[in-house]
């Protein structure tokens, strides 16, 4: 039933704003449902992953910039694999705090900023900006194979702000490029994997269903609502983010054997 519960919040989150849904997915299954944090990010693609590909489908029609989210997203494969190397090497509480205060820069910008209009950014030729999407596909894939996120809270604020897109086509194009980044950043964990699979299809069954309920609800929403509601909510995660890790750091730190330095 939590696990239940917890795929719901997912899916609603991915679907009404596009981004976010990866950032709870790791904490609610290792907090939730007791899963193994190694096991949990290689899960949380799948779950999040299904999950965008849900909530795309009520936006096929309209709100895809389909080809910028090829760039974004074919710009990430190669960035997730590395990603992925590089979190094998680090603290992963350390890196969820930095993690954590780009969110809240990423959540700021989205409230205060100034964003160019769509018709500003299809007048450009691509070759314009594409350099611009290159960029941050390779920084999204870099996150998504690094901490097992889809990347959502980087890619709407990038899409708004550095491409031009409205709020509500940057969230349907976030969504096409949080699948791609999932794919990706689960075939590099795939070698050896062992999970939990009836945890894991509750959890991605469960964030299908709320993904393609927020998504009907989001796609009737005005561009102004959507950008308050994804900040809002990125905001509330960071916190969420920051207390879990830094109480994580805090007590191995104060478990850790103290070293006998007499001689």
């Amino acid at each position: 039933m939590i696990a239940v519960l917890l795929g719901l919040l997912i899916g609603a989150v991915l679907g009404l704003v596009g981004a976010g849904g990866s950032i709870i997915a790791v904490p609610a299954q290792v907090y939730g449902v007791g899963v193994n944090p190694v096991q949990a990010i290689p899960a949380s693609l799948i779950v999040v992953g299904l999950g965008a590909l849900a909530a795309v489908l009520p936006r096929i029609r309209q709100g895809i910039d389909w080809t910028t989210a090829a760039v974004v997203g074919a710009a990430g494969v190669p960035a997730a694999w590395i990603g992925t190397a590089v979190n094998r090497m680090l603290n992963p509480n350390a890196l969820m705090l930095i993690f954590a205060a780009l969110m809240v820069v990423a959540a700021l910008r989205m409230l205060t900023a100034q964003r160019e209009t769509t018709e500003l950014i299809q007048s450009r030729k691509f070759r314009a900006h594409a350099p611009r999407a290159l960029a941050v596909g390779a920084l999204v894939g870099f996150l998504t194979g690094l901490l097992g996120v889809g990347g959502g809270f980087i890619i709407v604020p990038a899409l708004t702000l550095l491409l031009g897109l409205e709020m509500s086509t940057a969230v349907g194009t976030s969504l096409v490029i949080i699948v791609i980044n999932s794919v990706a950043g689960f075939s590099a964990h795939i070698q050896n994997l062992t999970l939990d699979w009836p945890i894991v299809l509750t959890f991605a069954a469960s964030a299908i269903v709320g993904s393609l309920l927020s998504a009907r609800v989001a796609t009737k929403l005005p561009d102004k609502h959507i950008r308050i509601t994804f900040a809002i909510s990125i905001l509330a995660i960071a916190a969420f983010v920051t207390i879990s890790s830094g109480y994580a750091l805090a007590t191995a730190q104060h478990m850790m054997p103290v070293k006998n330095q007499s001689l």
